[in-house]
């Protein structure tokens, strides 16, 4: 799914009715920013807008996920194509993941028999802390790349409102954090929760 393509299908459907970015906003309960961010690429409606959304600009749900008008012939090529997409960016998702929980993994493999070695064996004290300050920083960029992966894996749903984002490096790593939830402020309600995992943005 290209969110640049469905944002300026957006944009242009609007233009089309009439509707400014604040009359569109205020027909489905949301704020301006919201509709902005849509059709600049940078996010796409939550599941609870994508009828309303659509009712209000005249198309489908088919039509919206393709970012343009569908033929009567082409419809259902189309909806497969989307539902095809949408499986394979649940796919991905879940490899990042897996892969991130792999990095994790080896990282610690690799970095606790040296810790064991610099610990156990007798050794000149430069030799021990350059094992230690090894086995240090293979953990500290393990650490960094599962981050990395499983931040950019699907994205974070907001209890309060729903809407899904990808959080910031930094709110990231700073959110205390369950196995599948991490607490988060939600940039579109502003709301400070424990936010679910999900794996389609």
């Amino acid at each position: 799914m290209d969110q640049i393509k469905t944002g300026q299908f957006i944009a242009g459907e609007r233009k089309a009715k009439g509707f400014t970015q604040r009359q569109l906003a205020e027909r489905l309960g949301i704020s301006d920013k919201t509709v902005s961010k849509w059709e600049r690429g940078n996010g796409f409606p939550e599941v609870s807008l994508l009828l309303p959304l659509c009712g209000e600009l005249g198309i489908t749900v088919n039509e919206l996920l393709s970012g343009e008008r569908v033929s009567g012939a082409d419809y259902q090529k189309k909806a497969e194509e989307n539902m095809v997409n949408l499986v394979k960016e649940a796919q991905e998702s879940k490899k990042k993941i897996i892969l991130s929980a792999l990095v994790a993994a080896v990282g610690l493999v690799a970095a606790v028999p040296l810790f064991v070695i610099a610990g156990a064996l007798e050794m000149k004290a430069w030799l021990r802390a350059v094992l230690i300050g090894i086995g240090s920083l293979v953990i500290f960029m393990d650490i960094i790349i599962a981050c990395v992966l499983d931040r950019d894996a699907g994205a974070f749903e907001c209890p309060e409102c729903h809407e899904r984002f990808v959080p910031t490096m930094s709110a990231y790593l700073m959110g205390p954090h369950t196995i599948r939830k991490r607490q988060l402020k939600c940039p579109k309600c502003g709301a400070v929760k424990y936010c679910k995992k999900v794996l389609t943005k």
